[in-house]
Order: structure tokens, then C-alpha cells, then sequence
């Protein structure tokens, strides 16, 4: 094995602190919203992927591309776990599990050193999960009739304009 200079290895831990960061500010909007992942989840996801990132790219420069590749599946993987579905009724945790993969891909920016990319793909996350909240954007945000209304309504029917 070969030995890492401390300078790079000062550097690796800065780059997952500043991922854990940038997970914890989008986890905050999870949690806020009383979604299922966090803050914590959300920037330990952020925090593991920037390590991965930053360990292919320090170790693993010509194949480093193969751990990356990884971290997507793995955290496809987590993601499944967060969606589930009742019965036969809709799924939920889709938005929260898609942060989760964001997050991570966000992880992996600030891991190889794409700091200010990782800053704002965080600044765009946020913005995607909180448009809907926004005073004058959220009364004309789409929204889809619940299947609970769906099924007052009776199939085939319009809803009420």
C-alpha cells in the first residue's frame, strides 16, 4: 500500500464534511416536512458518498469510475427501501428516496472536488422539494386528484373545474 500525504487526507475529510453539510440542509427539508429520511440520514447518505468519491479519485484514479458507479446502485438500493406502498394504494417516499439519490450524487461532486457544483445542485434540491411551498409558484403547481377522490368521483369523471 502506499502512503497519503495528511494534506490529502485533511482534504478528503473536507470534502465530506462539506457534503454531510450540504445532505444535512436538504435532510432539514425532509425532516421539516415530515418526510421519512432526516437530516441525519440524508447527510450521512451525502457524507459516505463524498468518501467513495474522493477515495476513487485519491486510490483509484483509472478505475475509479467503477466505485461511483457503486454508490448509484447502493443508494438505488436504499431508496428502495424508503418507498413503500399500502395495500394496493399509491406508493409514497418516491420524492424523499429521489433526494436520497440526488444527495448522493451531490456527495460524490464535493468528493472529487467540484465544490461549487455541489453547492449549487444542493441550492437546485431544495428548490425542486420546496417550489410547491412557495406563496405565489405553489397555487399553480399541478396538482394531481388523490385516488380518494378519484374514486368519489366514480371512473370516467372529470373533476369539478
Amino acid at each position: 500500500m502506499f502512503a497519503i500525504s495528511l494534506t490529502t487526507q485533511l482534504t478528503v475529510v473536507g470534502r465530506i464534511a462539506l457534503a454531510a453539510a450540504l445532505g444535512f440542509v436538504v435532510g432539514l427539508e425532509r425532516e421539516t416536512r415530515g418526510k421519512s429520511a432526516g437530516e441525519r440520514t440524508i447527510a450521512l447518505v451525502a457524507a459516505a458518498s463524498a468518501a467513495f468519491g474522493a477515495l476513487a479519485v485519491v486510490s483509484f484514479p483509472v478505475t475509479g469510475g467503477q466505485l461511483i458507479a457503486g454508490v448509484a446502485v447502493g443508494i438505488g438500493f436504499l431508496g428502495g427501501g424508503v418507498i413503500w406502498r399500502s395495500g394496493m394504494g399509491p406508493a409514497r417516499g418516491l420524492t424523499t428516496a429521489a433526494a436520497a439519490w440526488t444527495v448522493a450524487a451531490t456527495g460524490v461532486l464535493a468528493g472529487v472536488g467540484y465544490y461549487l457544483a455541489a453547492l449549487l445542485s444542493t441550492a437546485i434540491t431544495v428548490l425542486i422539494l420546496e417550489v410547491e411551498y412557495l406563496p405565489v409558484v405553489g397555487r399553480f403547481v399541478h396538482r394531481m386528484p388523490s385516488d380518494e377522490e378519484t374514486m368519489d368521483r366514480g371512473p370516467g369523471t372529470e373533476p369539478d373545474a
